[in-house]
């Protein structure tokens, strides 16, 4: 349909929207003033990966078209952990590991969103708030009543894993409900009207929409994000070397940038949609690039991109390294930079500095003729680096391919 409102009309050309439960329904509220909207983030590492940029650029583009953002932090159900798309339980955190966290995942909002007291600033909330002092006796009788089991067992988080013969414990399996009490809870506290989350959590986003109904709540809404893999087919926030992860101190600057900078040619105009702030206009030109050409629109990606998590002057460095690294034959002075010494074996060192994800992807490499020190190819998988390798300013260049590189700096 054609959507009336600027955060509808938004998120459907750019590409966000692949389910709503009640889309006129949406679009009339969106129209009337602004709508408080949610989504939730379970703490279950210390920051959150690319993956995870789409959900924030959704509530991004809530707030810049007039509405109020809520980012959940899910204290308590990550104590729960969602059994969506997953063959096993997640690993049970402490207390203290969910609180660490917590903190490395917090800072990365405020570069995508405005926080405060205003009528459309965002907030953060900490859904351990309710949960952690729920009564379970008194909850299971005010709100089991409005669970079946029969229903429940037909959501894909529970369906696909019995399919697989993988066991659901009964923790997880409370896991849809405290979702849904979640939206309740945020619904009474915030007059939040609209839960938004991947596709994966449509079950559980509807679960909170009809308890609202079922318990007198205001009239809730659900939209759902397609889950993205790249156009090979990859998951998103996945590389060899491992997460790219958002925080700073998990992955540098210039490797994030250089993740975008390697998308796939079909994947470019799809990103700057995403994961841009580009106007579509911009987009579109980009995108039209032919040939040798479309590594122009991968720069602005990677440059815009950058910039939005990391600033601008993070992002014209990573474009200054990689400049200097592919285009002039250097090693820019921003490269991942890892400490080694005299004897030190090349697998070890690759696998340090995240250029590979194990000794025997270095050993393949080596074997396919990909790995270089200092820009010399290495046919040896036990080479070991010499003090004759460290140059003037001690260091050493490593590359695996032609766009994997990382520096070791002579230790002491």
């Amino acid at each position: 349909m054609a959507f009336k409102s600027d955060f509808l009309r938004v998120l459907d050309k750019r590409g966000f929207i692949h389910q709503i439960s009640d889309p006129e329904g949406l679009d009339k509220r969106v129209l009337r003033g602004p709508i408080t909207a949610y989504i939730g983030f379970d703490c279950t590492a210390r920051s959150l990966h690319v993956g995870s940029m789409l959900p924030i650029m959704m509530l991004h583009w809530l707030q810049q078209t007039g509405n109020k953002p809520i980012t959940l932090m899910g204290g308590g159900t990550t104590k729960v952990g969602d059994p969506s798309g997953k063959d096993g339980a997640r690993r049970l955190l402490t207390d203290a590991d969910i609180a660490d966290n917590m903190a490395g995942i917090k800072q990365v909002f405020a570069k995508f969103l405005k926080f405060g007291d205003g009528k459309t600033d965002a907030v953060m909330v900490d859904n351990a708030e309710w949960l952690d002092e729920l009564k379970y006796i008194s909850f299971l009788r005010d709100y089991g009543p409005h669970f079946t089991i029969n229903r429940m067992l037909t959501f894909d988080s529970v369906k696909l894993r019995l399919e697989r013969e993988q066991p659901l414990t009964f923790l997880e399996f409370n896991y849809m409900i405290l979702q849904a009490y979640d939206f309740v809870e945020l619904s009474r506290r915030y007059a939040c009207e609209l839960q938004m989350g991947g596709s994966d959590q449509w079950g559980n986003i509807i679960n909170g929409m009809e308890l609202g109904r079922r318990v007198g709540e205001r009239q809730l809404y659900a939209l759902t994000s397609p889950l993205l893999t790249t156009s090979s087919g990859a998951k998103m926030g996945k590389t060899a070397a491992g997460a790219v992860w958002l925080n700073a101190d998990m992955l540098s600057p210039y490797d994030y940038w250089q993740y975008w900078r390697n998308a796939e040619d079909a994947d470019v105009e799809r990103f700057l949609r995403l994961y841009t702030t580009l106007p579509m206009d911009e987009i579109r030109r980009l995108a039209a690039l032919q040939g040798a050409e479309i590594n122009e629109a991968k720069k602005v990606l990677a440059n815009e991109a950058t910039t939005l998590l990391h600033g601008a002057e993070a992002a014209r460095a990573a474009a200054g390294t990689a400049q200097k690294t592919f285009e002039e034959g250097g090693a820019g002075e921003n490269l991942p930079t890892i400490d080694g010494k005299p004897g030190d074996g090349l697998l070890a060192l690759f696998v340090a500095a995240g250029l590979a994800a194990s000794n025997g992807e270095v050993r393949r490499a080596v074997t396919g003729n990909s790995v270089s020190v200092n820009d010399a190819k290495v046919t040896d998988p036990a080479y070991a680096i010499s003090e004759s390798d460290f140059g003037t300013d001690g260091m050493i260049k490593l590359s695996l391919g032609k766009k994997k590189h990382a520096l070791v700096r002579r230790a002491g």
